[in-house]
Formats: C-alpha cells, structure tokens, sequence
C-alpha cells in the first residue's frame, strides 16, 4: 500500500497498479530497459497487474517468475475490459497507467490515472482522462517510487 497526503487533494491509499502492456511498458513487445527494476521495487507496495492484447505474444515470457498478475484481452472492447478490470481492484485504491485509446476509461476509472508519451506516442482522449502525464514510462514509475513528486504535480 501507498499512503499520500496531497495537500488540496487529500489522503490517497493506493494498493494495486494496473498497467497497459505495448506502447506503455513496451515497445514491440519487449519490455523498456528500467521497467522491470522498477516494477519489482513497486511490487513492495502494489499489487501489480498487467493488461494487454498481447499483439507480439510476448508478455507471458517478459513477466515470468515475477509474481505480477498478466491478462491477455480479446480484440473486442478492450477499453471496457480495462475499465471492469480496474473497478474490480478497487478503483478508490488503483492507479492506472496507458497510452492508448483503449486506455481511456482505466484512466478514468482509476483514483489516479497517468498517461505516458513514450516511442508510441499517446491518444488525445488517454491524455484528457489523466490525472498526469509523463514523458515515459520511467518518469511515471518514477512518481510512484519517489511521491514527493507526485505531491509536487497533483497538490493545488
């Protein structure tokens, strides 16, 4: 768990983390060098779960051994998988993090959503149901293990 104070936002207690696979954790289908470090010092704190198509079918191997929860989405309404997943951790106590369309209502859904502009890019639509934007990956893990600036972005 997580606990925050963020001063003109109140106590925040986050438990799980739920995050887009391709274009936010990877880049066609491998894993971004420092994500992994950071997820497992995440991992301390969060519940971990992964949410993909798995367009290259490279997740499972990526997360193996990690104890991390991976699940593998149908082609169809992807953005309300998402979403249904995220209220089905306790969408109060997750933190969501995607890229793409169909990362919209995680985003959200979620307490805190943040969206990341990596080598993929973003959606218009991801970016406005964010709480957050980050430039990459690495900087959004990077608000989680470090939240004095998480508190920096989000306190009014």
């Amino acid at each position: 768990m997580i606990n925050i104070s963020i001063p003109g936002h109140g106590d925040a207690s986050y438990g799980s983390l739920v995050l887009d696979y391709n274009g936010t954790l990877a880049i066609d289908g491998k894993v971004i060098d420092g994500v992994m470090e950071r997820l497992k010092t995440l991992s301390q704190s969060l519940e971990i779960h992964i949410l993909t198509a798995d367009t290259f079918g490279t997740v499972k191997a990526a997360f193996e051994g990690t104890g991390f929860t991976v699940s593998v989405l149908g082609k169809e309404a992807q953005d309300l998988a998402k979403q249904q997943y995220v209220a089905e951790q306790g969408a109060k106590k997750t933190i969501a993090v995607g890229n793409g369309r169909n990362d919209c209502l995680m985003l959200e859904k979620a307490a805190l959503g943040i969206a990341v502009v990596g080598a993929e890019c973003a959606a218009g639509v991801a970016v406005q149901a964010a709480d957050i934007v980050a430039p990459n990956i690495l900087c959004a893990l990077d608000l989680l293990l470090k939240p004095l600036r998480l508190i920096a972005t989000l306190r009014s």
